[in-house]
C-alpha cells in the first residue's frame, strides 16, 4: 500500500480527461498534476524537443515523490515512452495502447481512424501499436487546430464545425466505423466530432482505457492506498501561468482544481 500520489502530466488541459477518469475510477488515490503550458501545444513541435521537455516533467514528478507516472498526452507518449520506462523506478502508463485495443474490440470492419496531432501522427507509434492487429486498416489525419480552440476553451462555433468537418473528410471517405480521439484533449471535443461523424462511427477515447490500465498496474503492484485512508489529496500545476490554466481546468474537470501551483520546470513563469 502506498499513500504517494498518481504522477499525471500533459503538455495542457487535455490530461484533464485521464485525471477526471482516474478520479471516478480510483476516488481513493490521491494525484499530482503538471501541465507543461509554458511549452504547449507539443503537437507542432520536433519529436526530439518534445522528449526533452517531457523528461523535465516527469524528472520533476518523480522528484516530488510520486509512485506512479501518467503520461497523459499522445505526443509525449510517441515521444518518450520508452524512455521513461527505463529512466524511472515506478511504474509508467501511457495512452496509446490502452486506445488501439479498444479501438481493435470496436470496429466491426477493420477501418480504423485516428486524429491526432502532427507529432503523433509523423511518429507512426500507432502504425506500430496496430502492428500486432494486421487486419486493421488505419487511415490518420494531423489535426492541430483542434488543441488551439480546446486551449481556448472553444467547444462550439461555426468555425470548429468546418475545421471538424474538413479532418474528417478522409476518415469518411475511408469508411472508418470506428474514430481514434489520438490527443487527450480531443475528448472536450466529442460534441462536435460525433455530430460530423455520425452515428456509425465509433468514438475511442483514451482516457478511460487509460485510467483502467491505472487501476490493474496499482493493483498488481500492490501500491493503491488502503482503505480507511484520510481523505485523498489533489494538487495542480502549471509551468506557466497558472490563472488560466485554472479557469478552464476547472470547467473541464471541476471543482477539484483549486489553488493552481507554479511548475518549476524549464523557465519558471514569472508573473507581469
Amino acid at each position: 500500500m502506498s499513500d504517494a500520489p498518481i504522477g499525471i502530466f500533459d503538455s495542457g488541459v487535455g490530461g484533464l480527461t485521464v485525471a477526471r477518469a482516474i478520479l471516478d475510477q480510483l476516488p481513493n488515490e490521491s494525484m499530482l498534476y503538471v501541465a507543461d503550458t509554458a511549452r504547449s501545444p507539443y503537437g507542432p513541435k520536433p519529436i526530439a524537443e518534445v522528449r526533452a521537455y517531457a523528461l523535465e516533467v516527469l524528472d520533476h514528478l518523480v522528484d516530488e515523490g510520486v509512485k506512479m507516472l501518467v503520461i497523459a498526452c499522445n505526443t509525449a507518449s510517441s515521444a518518450v515512452l520508452r524512455d521513461a520506462r527505463e529512466r524511472y523506478d515506478v511504474p509508467v502508463v501511457e495512452v496509446i495502447k490502452p486506445a488501439v485495443r479498444a479501438a481493435v474490440s470496436a470496429s466491426r470492419t477493420g477501418r480504423v481512424g485516428l486524429v491526432a496531432t502532427r507529432a503523433t501522427v509523423t511518429s507512426r507509434s500507432y502504425e506500430d501499436a496496430f502492428a500486432a492487429a494486421p487486419h486493421v486498416t488505419l487511415t490518420s489525419v494531423a489535426c492541430p487546430r483542434f488543441v488551439e480552440l480546446v486551449e481556448q476553451g472553444i467547444t462550439m462555433s461555426d468555425e470548429l464545425l468546418d475545421v471538424t468537418r474538413g479532418y474528417l473528410e478522409p476518415i469518411l471517405d475511408a469508411g472508418c466505423d470506428t474514430l481514434i480521439l489520438g490527443c487527450t484533449h480531443y475528448p472536450l471535443l466529442t460534441g462536435v466530432i460525433s455530430y460530423v461523424a455520425g452515428d456509425g462511427v465509433t468514438l475511442v477515447s483514451s482516457a478511460d482505457e487509460t485510467a483502467k490500465d491505472v487501476y490493474r498496474v496499482l493493483h498488481d503492484s500492490r501500491l493503491a492506498r488502503a482503505e480507511g485512508s484520510p481523505e485523498p489529496r489533489h494538487r495542480f500545476r502549471a509551468t506557466g501561468d497558472p490563472t488560466p490554466f485554472g479557469v478552464l481546468g476547472r470547467r473541464f474537470l471541476g471543482p477539484e482544481i483549486g489553488l493552481v501551483e507554479p511548475a518549476i520546470v524549464g523557465i519558471p513563469f514569472t508573473a507581469r
